[in-house]
């Protein structure tokens, strides 16, 4: 059976589609503002692409069919993206961003070795199935799933015994994870005390109105949300 040839039209073909393809997936990762976005996308589906026709190319042009391998030049892709995946992780205290922008970067060099490869069916599924993924089940994961963050909260009171129970009963009405609690009963003078919470907050918390209903307790002087590094 005779090997197909590939022609020059069908490379320009190739990595055209290999740009589509790529600027698809960008297009979604730049409309959250992600670090990797379309020009990154594109830039690694098209090079992927043209890497795939490379291997399949030079065992054609140098009559060695039998004993090239196309498949080496594509492990090396695979293996060499995951330098540009660290590179869109990042770590913002114990918080972590990126990853699903690194996953998309390892599946859109997979989509382009493909298309080089001339899959171009198994090409377009994949990239549907990603943009479900990335598109409609986003939606998905976050109603079940609202995104939080660490923070610490403190509480200071006017009198020297802490009202926690209420406390914490405000933070579950809004959702809020209490993880640990901290209670110190002498602070300077006034000898009042101070609650500190480590708490998971959803992103979708109003803070203000949050603060406002552990102040209309009538005992909390001081509501405070920090960080945690």
């Amino acid at each position: 059976m005779d090997t197909p040839v590939i022609t020059e039209m069908d490379m320009v073909i190739r990595l055209c589609l290999g740009f589509v393809a790529g600027a698809i997936i960008g297009f979604e990762r730049s409309s959250r503002r992600q670090v990797a976005g379309l020009r990154t996308h594109i830039l690694i589906a098209t090079g992927a692409t043209l890497l795939m026709i490379l291997s399949i190319w030079l065992p054609q042009e140098f009559n060695s069919l039998k004993n090239g391998d196309p498949g080496r030049i594509a492990a090396q892709v695979v293996s060499g993206i995951g330098f540009l995946g660290a590179g869109a992780i990042i770590r913002l205290g114990n918080n972590v961003k990126g990853l699903t922008t690194a996953a998309s970067l390892w599946l859109i060099a997979a989509v382009g070795l493909a298309i080089g490869a001339g899959m171009f069916l198994a090409a377009a599924v994949t990239e549907i199935i990603t943009l479900v993924t990335l598109i409609l089940l986003d939606v998905f994961e976050k109603k079940l799933f609202p995104s939080e963050r660490n923070k610490i909260l403190e509480l200071t009171y006017k009198s020297s015994i802490p009202d926690t129970k209420e406390a914490m009963k405000i933070l579950k009405s809004f959702g809020v994870r209490i993880q640990s609690v901290d209670v110190n009963q002498s602070i300077g003078k006034d000898k009042g005390a101070r609650l500190r919470l480590l708490v998971g907050m959803p992103d979708s918390t109003d803070i203000s109105k949050l603060a406002k209903a552990m102040k209309t307790t009538g005992n909390v002087e001081r509501f405070e949300m920090k960080e945690k590094y």
